[in-house]
């Protein structure tokens, strides 16, 4: 195969296709075991300092805040992560000292709401590093190696641009046709969360609407964690066998958290939280306020249900869900008067 060019990213989450079938096969369980658990529980059995990890999810949607404020407070450091879609997840990661490294599709912005001053800074001061860029369905791709056993899958995305230059893929002629060709590295994260809306003791998943990337990441990832705004008899999973996105197979843990997506999005269940998202963007406007936002809505609080509690509590969940299910009128923070 001639080879064309090469990407000077760093190549983070790659292993041999044997070694990671062997990994797997070593490590993860067959048996309809059950795997409830704290999330305290799992994020320390689960992860470890340095750790390359992924996030399921996609931008401000069902993305696991719970995981992300067990990790700060466990005081996790030198991760990277899999910044496919990372916006507010990897925000607050960076804010509380979790993550130096973001292999990067999407980073450092809260889409229409506007930068991050708290991933800017660190960004510009060198505090975190940008070791790779891929575009979302690179990533995707990557993941779909992994999932697929093997050490590289093809693609025609990324060629003539400086993303390919920036990320780990390598550019060879292809065979048959003589054309440039993208090889893109699998990826297998150390470990991954993905949240869901429902599953079983044993970890079979349902998830509503678009599942994203998360069936290939789930596949892909060496521990996966599960949080569920509900768990469920394996009778109501049963009754609907279709709709299992991810088996109990591929999961190592399962811990409840009812919005456990908060302030993002749980489609059909709650909207994002703009408000709270509008309180975490001007208060991290200053290093001050960073640590403000986290001594008040982290490290002041000792689980989940706690920071649901100090946001609103229930009437403010009713709300989300009537604004979800289009009941009453939506009105951005940002386009206020006054």
């Amino acid at each position: 195969m001639k080879f064309i060019e090469e990407g000077r990213g760093e190549l983070l989450g790659w292993m041999h296709p044997d070694d990671a079938r062997a990994w797997m096969a070593e490590h993860k369980s067959r048996g309809l075991d059950d795997k409830r658990t704290t999330m305290a529980d799992a994020v320390y059995r689960f992860t470890r300092d340095g750790d390359y990890f992924a996030m399921g999810g996609f931008g401000h949607i069902r993305f696991s805040m719970a995981a992300i404020h067990e990790m700060i407070r466990r005081g996790r450091k030198g991760m990277a992560i899999a910044g496919k879609t990372a916006v507010h997840d990897v925000d607050v990661l960076i804010a509380g000292g979790v993550v130096d490294r973001v292999d990067c599709a999407y980073a450092f912005g809260h889409e229409l709401r506007g930068l991050s001053p708290t991933g800017r800074r660190a960004a510009e001061s060198g505090r975190v590093r940008v070791v790779g860029e891929l575009s979302n369905a690179a990533f995707q791709w990557r993941f779909k190696a992994a999932a697929m056993g093997l050490s590289w899958l093809p693609a025609r995305v990324m060629l003539g641009t400086d993303t390919l230059r920036y990320s780990s893929s390598k550019v060879v002629e292809d065979p048959w046709t003589g054309l440039p060709l993208t090889l893109l590295p699998a990826c297998y994260p150390d470990v991954a969360f993905i949240h869901v809306h429902r599953c079983d003791r044993y970890g079979n998943c349902q998830i509503d609407g678009t599942t994203i990337e998360d069936v290939d990441l789930a596949r892909a990832a060496k521990r996966l964690v599960i949080t569920a705004e509900r768990i469920v008899g394996e009778d109501e999973i049963r009754a609907h066998p279709d709709r299992t996105a991810i088996p109990y197979f591929l999961v190592d843990a399962v811990v409840e958290v009812p919005y456990g997506s908060h302030p993002g999005n749980m489609p059909g269940l709650y909207y994002s939280d703009e408000d709270h998202m509008a309180e975490w963007l001007y208060m991290t406007r200053s290093e001050e306020g960073v640590q403000q936002y986290l001594d008040k809505y982290v490290y002041g609080v000792s689980e989940f249900s706690e920071y649901i509690e100090l946001v609103g509590g229930e009437e403010k969940m009713r709300h989300l869900e009537k604004l979800e299910r289009l009941e009453v009128p939506f009105e951005a923070p940002w386009a206020r008067r006054g």
